[in-house]
């Protein structure tokens, strides 16, 4: 059976070889490239969609309440 240092030793030797590569050097630049693109887009995180759509959800409740009292307001005004 494989020992697991053996394989932490070879994992941490590759991600070496592979750190001082032009394919990490191309990673960078591509996350790079890709983070100004999409800064330039008008986007939200995820956590800013939930946060709007929590707010949207109970600004609807409150609007379904007061459409009601108002619905039950003309009703008593037109039946006095």
């Amino acid at each position: 059976m494989l020992d697991p240092k053996i394989l932490e030793d070879f994992g941490a030797k590759m991600s070496a070889l592979l750190a001082n590569t032009p394919a990490k050097d191309i990673e960078k630049n591509a996350k790079a490239m890709m983070g100004g693109f999409f800064a330039k887009l008008d986007l939200v995180t995820r956590e800013e969609f939930d946060v709007q759509a929590e707010v949207l959800a109970r600004t609807r409740d409150k609007l379904t309440a007061l459409e009601a009292r108002v619905e039950a307001l003309e009703k008593a005004r037109s039946g006095q």
